[in-house]
């Protein structure tokens, strides 16, 4: 099953409150998506902590509900 644009960011947005997200569909199909995400909870945190920090706010949809998410992170100042 997958997802849309606004329940990712719903999911994200809800577990990081304070990130920025931009989300684009990338092959138009609902399934394969490329997000860019910025929060100050990245501060001081290794790419592969930040990136677990965006799927646990997916809560485990990651492989399931949501095929693809190729993540950016960045750490908002």
């Amino acid at each position: 099953m997958a997802m849309s644009i606004e329940e990712i960011q719903t999911l994200i947005q809800t577990g990081m409150p304070d990130a920025e997200i931009e989300i684009k569909d990338l092959a138009g199909d609902g399934d394969h998506y490329a997000a860019t995400v910025k929060s100050a909870a990245f501060a001081g945190k290794s790419r592969v902590q930040q990136h677990q920090l965006v799927y646990q706010a997916l809560g485990g949809r990651m492989g399931d509900q949501l095929h693809a998410l190729a993540l950016t992170t960045l750490v908002k100042e």
